[in-house]
């Protein structure tokens, strides 16, 4: 999603905010915090795509194997609070 999505999304939970009667300063600066988390799901979620959710790792030419994609972890934790400011405000995802 481009530049035009993000704001799409941004603007309908302002609006969402504006039609509630509670949109402040306070909750627009929630509503920032939503997209930029928005935009480090995706982000996690395009590193998940190319490198897979276990990476390779090797130290040496005989030291080597697999460990999980920390990406993995981080996107449910980034989901997750997004999922918390969203029921915080009583708003729903466009």
């Amino acid at each position: 999603m481009g530049r035009s999505g993000v704001r799409l999304i941004k603007n309908d939970l302002l609006d969402q905010l504006e039609e509630k009667g509670i949109r402040s300063d306070y909750t627009e600066d929630l509503v920032k915090d939503y997209m930029a988390l928005w935009e480090i799901k995706n982000e996690l979620i395009e590193d998940i795509k190319e490198k897979g959710v276990s990476i390779r790792w090797q130290n040496g030419e005989n030291q080597f194997g697999y460990k999980k994609n920390d990406s993995v972890a981080e996107l449910n934790k980034v989901s997750t609070q997004m999922l918390k400011i969203l029921d915080h405000l009583g708003l729903k995802p466009s």
